[in-house]
């Protein structure tokens, strides 16, 4: 490596680190509800609305509580995702989240254990159903 290339890998290296050192900003979330839709047998649309989210993964979590804790409440053990379209408007975030709800464990890739969320979002603070 040339001596520049040295001087830029250092250089970029100092940068990442300084980026990884500084702090998260505050997660100081206000879940502002849920809303529960049957759409037809085993197929469910979950609306959420929270502010403070800091990124659109805050509010897809709120919404996958929603439905573990649902699909709990139905009388089942597993959830499937299927999409979660997340949008934020004047500090409101949204998730409009659709899953199947079922007894027995789905196919496909994403796929929940409705007691180990429900549990996991109990230790994280987030309301459910």
């Amino acid at each position: 490596m040339t001596r520049g290339g040295l001087i830029a890998a250092l250089a970029l290296t100092g940068a990442c680190a300084d980026f990884r050192d500084r702090p998260e900003p505050p997660f100081n979330p206000r879940y502002g509800g849920i809303e529960t839709q049957l759409l037809d047998g085993d197929l469910v649309r979950f609306l959420v609305y929270m502010t403070g989210a800091r990124t659109p993964a805050d509010v897809s979590a709120y919404a996958e509580c929603a439905a573990a804790q649902y699909t709990l409440i139905r009388g089942y053990g597993f959830a499937r995702h299927l999409r979660t379209n997340v949008d934020e408007r004047d500090g409101i975030w949204t998730a409009d989240a659709v899953y199947t709800i079922s007894a027995a464990l789905p196919d496909g890739l994403k796929k929940l254990d409705a007691e180990v969320v429900v549990a996991n979002c109990a230790e994280r603070n987030i309301p459910m159903v």
